[in-house]
Parts: structure tokens; sequence; C-alpha cells
């Protein structure tokens, strides 16, 4: 099970990685004016949202076979599998986003994706105190 276990975190932190990074290039995204930057950035943005999505799902199906494997319950379980359903809902927003900056139908700011950057940091935050402190 520590095998399981090491691999769940190194894709859940590889995952992480891509989502703190990908609303970072949709920032430099909604600031470009120059047409070859903005290519290159998404393309950039293309490129990581294709290698985020097996890392997710690797992520999510080592969490299931620890969650099945330890048999863990209890009301913080409960929470976090409810923040792991927002994150993904978070993963494939990035992925409606990508599309419209693909149609140039963009219509956020670079402040606005700023703040969008934060989600999944306080997700992270949160995840992390439920399954260390277990608080309920």
């Amino acid at each position: 099970m520590l095998w399981v276990k090491a691999l769940h975190i190194i894709f859940v932190t590889s995952w992480f990685a891509g989502l703190f990074y990908l609303p970072r290039i949709y920032v430099n995204l909604a600031m470009e004016t120059e047409t070859h930057a903005y290519a290159r950035l998404l393309l950039m943005a293309q490129k990581l949202y294709r290698f985020m999505q097996p890392l997710m799902l690797l992520a999510l199906a080592f969490g299931l076979w620890l969650w099945l494997g330890y048999g863990i319950t209890g009301g913080w379980m409960h929470a976090k599998l409810t923040l792991i359903i927002l994150l993904i809902g978070y993963h494939h927003y990035c992925g409606k986003l990508l599309k419209q900056f693909l149609a140039q139908q963009n219509k956020r700011s670079h402040v606005w994706f700023r703040w969008f950057n934060e989600v999944p940091v306080l997700i992270l935050f949160a995840v992390v105190i439920l399954v260390v402190v277990k608080p309920f």
C-alpha cells in the first residue's frame, strides 16, 4: 500500500503543478497583444492541459485505490471528496477557458484570471488539513 500512496502523492503533486500553472498562462494570454507571443502561449496551454489529463486520472485512480483499500470513512473524507469533485470541475472549466482562447473569444481580464488562479491553492490548503488533521 505504501507504493500506492507514494504514486498517489506524486500524481496529485504533478496535477496540481498544472492546475497552478495553466491559469497563470491564461493571465498572460489575457494581457498579450503580440500575435506570435499569443500563439506561443496558446500552444503551451494546449500542451499543458493535454499533459494534465492523465495526471488527474492517475491521481484519482490511486486515490480511489487507497480509499477502497483502507476502507477510510469519516466526515473529513466526505468533505475531502466534495473538494475533489470541485477540483475536477475546476480542471474541466480550465479546458473550457482554453477552448475560448483558441476561438479568440475570451472576454475576461488578466485580473479575473489572477483571482481564478487562487482557487486550487485554497482547495489544496483545505484538503491537506482534512487529510492530516482529520478535524471531524
